[in-house]
């Protein structure tokens, strides 16, 4: 019989996942830049992430974990998962890798924002600096009165939805993950990003390339195997031991749009995603540090998840 992962496997096994996420996301870039419409590429990623996902529980007989226990509340939970992932295809049309995911590390702060509003925690008044300090970051990273502007507002304005979709969905998640494994929550939006896209195909859809259905199964592999990893992880390591890992992406990131576009990051843009960075950084230690003995969540720690 296999030994449990070790904390810094766990924690390996963590970042294999968030580098898979940022493959996904960069295949959903490069699949942005042909004339596929956005719930085209949307109905693939649900068909490939919930395939993965349901073959995996047949392999390990575990397929109940991906059933969910309460039907309506997880179907209006994936109707804000729906409208983030179509707004993520719609941002890295428009914006830079890099400045992508500067933008999306603001869920933390609204995340704890909403938490405070809706679920009555706690927010210090060094909570409520760092969230004004990551709120200052983004201004900075985006430098709206500079010449030479990284992006247009479209991708800005369809970043800010897929902010406030994911972090509400995700302050909804810490009550719903009480009674639903992560397992289902991710395989339940796949289950209606399929046919919602796969309908609109009916009306207008794109013929695909060889390449371009290669580009659409990697996209739908890097997020499903991402998510795994990520399961794995947490089932056998903290949240906090694994929250911090995640804002690598950033860097991976940087590293994966010089490398396929040559497009470097502003002094701006590095100046506030510094900030955002800390600030969420700070949150998260801060929150983690607060959690009575078992009662972290898998969602629990304010991060962007995939």
């Amino acid at each position: 019989m296999a030994s449990a992962p070790t904390d810094l496997e766990a924690v390996g096994l963590a970042l294999a996942g968030f580098t898979c996420w940022v493959l996904a996301d960069t295949s959903v870039k490069i699949a942005g830049k042909s004339n596929l419409p956005a719930y085209e590429i949307l109905a693939f990623l649900g068909v490939s992430i919930a395939a993965v996902l349901l073959v995996r529980g047949l392999f390990r007989r575990e397929v109940k974990a991906v059933w969910p226990q309460n039907l309506k509340r997880q179907g209006l939970r994936s109707l804000l998962d729906l409208a983030n992932n179509i707004c993520v295809i719609i941002a890295l049309r428009h914006l830079p890798l890099t400045l992508f995911y500067i933008l999306v590390f603001l869920s933390p702060m609204v995340i704890t924002l909403l938490a405070a509003l809706f679920l009555g925690e706690r927010l210090e008044w060094q909570k409520g600096a760092a969230i004004v300090a990551g709120f200052a970051g983004v201004v900075v990273a985006v430098n709206p009165f500079g010449t030479n502007q990284p992006g247009d507002w479209i991708g800005y304005a369809a970043c800010m939805v897929c902010v406030s979709c994911f972090s509400v969905n995700m302050v909804w998640a810490r009550v719903l993950t009480q009674t639903e494994t992560p397992e289902s929550l991710t395989f339940f939006s796949a289950v209606l990003m399929a046919p919602t896209g796969g309908l609109a195909m009916l009306f207008h859809a794109e013929p695909l390339t060889l390449r371009l259905a290669g580009i659409l199964i990697a996209m739908g592999l890097f997020c499903a195997f991402g998510s795994i990893c990520f399961f794995i992880a947490l089932k056998h390591t903290s949240a906090a031991n694994v929250s911090q890992y995640h804002y690598t992406q950033l860097i991976t990131g940087a590293l994966i749009t010089y490398a396929l576009w040559r497009e470097k990051p502003t002094i701006f843009m590095l100046a506030g995603g510094a900030i955002i960075i800390a600030a969420g950084i700070y949150i998260a230690v801060r929150s983690s540090r607060q959690e009575p003995p078992g009662r972290e969540s898998p969602l629990n720690f304010g991060i962007p998840e995939k």
